[in-house]
């Protein structure tokens, strides 16, 4: 029985079914968008009231930190992203310059990695990175895929400060890979459903905690900060 896995074409063939770059550990973009949107548009809203017209700054793929664009929109930054829909909405509707690394697109995630270590990444400095996670605990960040953890500890080298974007619920999310400590964190911003003995957490491993809170009649964010050993 033919099976049919060539095809003719002109000067020789070709595969019926060419191969696919193998899927990352990481729910799709579009999974993951519309969950709590709320606390994400506070928590990006914080993130962009850190971002001072003319600095560098470098934004990981993620759908909490693609909540930022629509505040970046009125900034004049220098914009490093792995994310093609921030890079492609920053293009349209700002006047942010941006940057991307070189490598494939993965179309589920709607980011952009490479499996060799000159991706461009290393030439770009910022003032600080602003990235999500997929679980944060006492160790530090995890992430669920080990190209995600070497694209994003390239990036995290190239910034001062990290800031991480993460909803409330990231802190009971647990992964198997590690990404960085906590003491590499500068800065950790989430919702007001953060619990008293992860903010002893971050506050024990002198991590600044920022909680953007989210009003329930007009969807406003409310930010409240707890900078780690203040009195």
């Amino acid at each position: 029985m033919s099976r049919k896995k060539l095809r003719r074409v002109r000067g020789g063939a070709e595969s019926i079914s060419p191969p696919q770059f193998v899927s990352i550990n990481a729910r799709p973009f579009s999974v993951n968008e519309g969950l709590r949107l709320a606390e994400k548009r506070a928590i990006a809203r914080a993130a962009v009231e850190m971002c001072q017209d003319g600095e560098a700054i470098i934004i990981n793929g993620g759908t909490t930190t693609f909540q930022m664009v629509h505040l970046l929109t009125a900034k004049r930054l220098q914009v490093f992203t792995n994310s093609f829909p921030i890079a492609e909405h920053l293009l349209k509707h700002s006047k942010n310059t941006v940057f991307l690394p070189a490598g494939a697109i993965y179309r589920e995630q709607n980011i952009i990695l490479s499996p060799f270590d000159e991706d461009g990444s290393r030439t770009f400095y910022a003032n600080r990175m602003f990235m999500g996670c997929r679980g944060l605990g006492p160790l530090g960040l995890m992430e669920g895929d080990p190209m995600l953890v070497q694209a994003e500890q390239k990036l995290i080298g190239q910034a001062d400060e990290l800031v991480v974007l993460a909803d409330s619920t990231k802190f009971a999310a647990r992964s198997s890979l590690l990404l960085c400590p906590l003491a590499r964190i500068s800065t950790v911003i989430t919702d007001d459903g953060i619990d008293d003995r992860a903010a002893a957490m971050l506050e024990a491993a002198g991590v600044r905690l920022i909680v953007a809170r989210t009003g329930a009649a007009d969807r406003t964010a409310d930010v409240t900060e707890d900078r780690a050993g203040d009195a």
